[in-house]
């Protein structure tokens, strides 16, 4: 019998003393509790990756070549056109 998704928004986590006590440690020099010290710097982390994952950094050259084909697309080729004929009706 399959388990019924359950989102309690809690998570649990196994860690050493010393991790502990250097948490609590920078806990108390923040003046702030353990669970939103822990959280505010994971979704900082979290979204410093997300951003860095999703950001292309191009040169000049293909910067002005992404606008290029933007602004002048080149003509479907014929997968293209096959996809596109593929694709269920809009609704």
């Amino acid at each position: 019998m399959p388990r019924a998704a359950v989102d309690n928004s809690r998570m649990s986590l196994r860690i050493r003393p010393d991790q502990k006590a250097l948490l609590m440690r920078a806990v108390a020099l923040q003046n702030t509790d353990l669970t939103d010290f822990v959280l505010g710097n994971a979704l900082r982390a979290a979204r410093d990756i997300i951003t860095e994952a999703e950001h292309v950094p191009l040169s000049e050259r293909d910067s002005l070549r992404v606008l290029k084909l933007l602004e002048h697309p080149p003509a479907p080729n014929a997968k293209l056109l096959a996809a596109a004929e593929a694709l269920p009706p809009a609704i």
